[in-house]
């Protein structure tokens, strides 16, 4: 079950952590690429505070972008800030994303985000969350998938799964960490596929952020996931 109030609180922490790292950088190191291809790690931090006034849109009734041009016009209009601007934005976006967040609502409504895309309000602080850690890993300054919070591993894995089952190009599968297990992919009588691998592997795998080269398969290869 969704506790929003307590993923309220790991979005607040997730947002410190990503703050005290990225304020032990300098100007040139946000100037530099970031683990995704064609963003400098400015393009980063600006994305992360963009979504955030894109969420208080979206609580406060209003579309979460103007358009999806507007939204990378912004990014791009942002991305060569100096550290110091950076680092404001996102502490003060993230300040009124949580104040947007305190005004009392129904949190089992029904919001529209991105593309037309639909969710229960009270999902939206795990989305907020999974902004902020894995952006936090896409940086490339030393905070790694494997030092992600087992809990949000665990959850985003679980979404993942989720978001691909059913999906007609990828083959029926079942994941594993040795311990927990997922089905993901077509439906079938059985899984055709199992992957097997530690936990950040697994996630990265599904999340586009490792090519799944540490990862075992039994019954076929390595499936090939969509972009999300």
């Amino acid at each position: 079950m969704i506790d929003h109030a307590h993923d309220l609180a790991s979005v607040r922490d997730a947002t410190e952590r990503l703050l005290t790292a990225v304020g032990k950088l300098d100007n040139a190191s946000v100037t530099e690429s970031s683990r995704l291809p064609g963003w400098t790690r400015g393009h980063v931090l600006a994305h992360l505070a963009r979504n955030a006034d894109a969420l208080v849109n979206v609580f406060e009734g209003r579309p979460m972008y103007v358009s999806g041009e507007a939204r990378d016009a912004d990014i791009q209009r942002d991305a060569p800030r100096p550290l110091e601007a950076q680092i404001a934005d996102v502490r003060e976006s993230a300040a009124r994303l949580q104040d947007a967040w305190a005004v009392p609502g129904d949190w089992s409504r029904t919001v529209e985000l991105r593309n037309g895309i639909t969710d229960s309000a009270s999902r939206v602080p795990f989305r907020r969350w999974v902004e902020v850690e894995l952006h936090h890993v896409d940086l490339g300054i030393g905070y790694e998938l494997e030092d992600l919070p087992a809990e949000f591993t665990e959850r985003e894995t679980d979404f993942l799964a989720a978001r691909f089952a059913g999906h007609p190009d990828v083959p029926p599968t079942r994941l594993t960490d040795g311990t927990r297990a997922w089905s993901t992919g077509r439906e079938a009588s059985a899984p055709e596929v199992t992957v097997t691998g530690p936990p950040a592997d697994l996630l990265g795998w599904l999340a586009g952020r490792r090519e799944g080269t540490a990862l075992s398969t039994e019954g076929g290869p390595l499936p090939s996931l969509p972009p999300l």
